[in-house]
């Protein structure tokens, strides 16, 4: 899958995701009328009214953004109706061929970090048959607990040809509080990198690695250090545009190829038409606004670029 992603990226000349993080005041009253009308103000209602918001954005996107990365927490807060709509977009992006990264920052030991790696990346065993779950192409993960909770996901990469992002450094503004203690003279987000390095090169792709890694856009210094500690490992982005980063900052993410980093931005696309640069657009219009968004977001980072 990361093979994939590479050329999906060099075909689009694009190297972003589009985060579907869709809280209910991100969807327009319209879907929401709609939906609660059908479903009534519940659970169910809610979850259309998301799932609805999340297709009229890939409609608009798909042709033009290689990923998306929808966050499960968002679908979560609405139960099993709100999975459902998990669900449904994960596969309504796979009918469009874009590449899904499961934004579910899992992480524990043992048989439990298998079920996650199996249920979010691999197939479940039923009886006489096997069953991918929830199917997504990648799949975020949190580190501290060790290899103990890496190695499954690993192994289920392997065997399914599918990516893992592993945490290194957060865009969120407390990171340090953990990530930035020194080790032995290094910040804790170093020896976590070069681990990942580690882990990168035992699960490689054609020219990256299945094991890719999360660092910040608003930590860009830290980011051009990563960058020579993981140089076979493809870093997702966040922290682009509503939390502070520009195309300008970002540069260094990337290898010399113009590869090796996808860009993410979630409600400065999904919910570009409250943005005022892109109110003419409307509510009603709201997939235009995202695709103009994108739009902008690729312009920006290809000409920091220089491409």
């Amino acid at each position: 899958m990361i093979n994939k992603l590479v050329e999906k990226i060099k075909k689009q000349n694009a190297p972003v995701v589009v985060g579907l993080d869709p809280m209910m005041k991100f969807v327009p009253k319209h879907l929401q009328e709609k939906a609660f009308a059908e479903y009534g103000e519940t659970l169910e209602g809610a979850a259309e009214a998301i799932w609805q918001f999340n297709k009229g954005i890939i409609d608009n996107i798909y042709d033009i953004v290689p990923a998306v990365k929808p966050q499960v927490a968002m679908y979560e807060q609405f139960g099993i109706p709100g999975m459902v709509a998990y669900k449904k977009t994960i596969d309504y992006c796979h009918e469009k061929d874009m590449v899904v990264i499961g934004d579910v920052k899992r992480g524990d030991i043992g048989s439990t970090s298998e079920a996650y790696a199996v249920g979010h990346l691999g197939k479940v065993q039923v009886g006489s048959n096997k069953f991918a779950a929830f199917d997504e192409d990648f799949a975020t993960v949190n580190p501290y607990l060790g290899s103990d909770g890496i190695t499954p996901f690993i192994n289920v990469c392997k065997e399914e040809k599918k990516g893992i992002f592993i945490l290194v450094k957060t865009s969120n503004p407390s990171s340090g509080e953990f990530q930035d203690r020194l080790i032995d003279g290094k910040a804790l987000y170093e020896h976590v990198g070069e681990k990942v390095n580690e882990w990168a090169l035992s699960c490689m792709g054609d020219d990256y690695s299945y094991v890719g890694a999360v660092v910040g856009a608003t930590y860009p210094e830290q980011g051009k250090l990563l960058r020579k500690v993981m140089p076979k490992s493809f870093i997702l982005v966040p922290g682009y545009g509503a939390q502070g980063g520009k195309g300008a900052d970002l540069v260094h993410f990337f290898n010399e190829d113009g590869l090796g980093a996808i860009v993410n931005s979630s409600r400065g696309i999904i919910a570009a038409y409250n943005n005022e640069a892109y109110a003419k657009f409307g509510a009603e219009n709201f997939g235009d606004a995202s695709r103009q968004a994108a739009l902008d977001m690729i312009a920006d980072i290809n000409g920091a670029l220089g491409k």
